[in-house]
């Protein structure tokens, strides 16, 4: 089970994630446009990964959009090449950040998973 739970509801499902190639648990990972962390490392025999699709978890998060920008709570977080953070024009929508990161660096905060 993902160590890094915050807090979890009870929605998850056996998915095959587009991103990242081999997913581990406690990484933020994409099935298609379907966010979510991985609560298990991949199952090699059949690609099934069990990923929680709502929740709030603590995962790294850069705060930069095209430009290094800050990252304050609320903010809208998104999937940009296996990097969480602000970028609206490459990523695909992941959650809303429930803590703050300064400009360009890279902070492990709450991130509440959906929209």
């Amino acid at each position: 089970m993902a160590l890094n739970t915050e807090i979890m509801w009870t929605e998850s499902l056996s998915l095959v994630c587009t991103a990242p190639a081999t997913p581990a648990s406690g990484d933020p990972v994409l099935c298609g446009q379907i966010p979510g962390v991985a609560l298990t490392d991949e199952d090699t025999a059949d690609g099934l990964t069990t990923v929680a699709l709502n929740g709030v978890f603590r995962l790294p998060v850069k705060g930069e959009t095209t430009t290094n920008n800050a990252v304050v709570a609320g903010d809208i977080i998104y999937y940009d090449a296996g990097v969480l953070n602000k970028d609206n024009t490459n990523g695909v929508r992941f959650g809303y950040a429930l803590g703050g990161v300064n400009s360009g660096a890279t902070t492990t905060i709450p991130v509440r998973i959906g929209y």
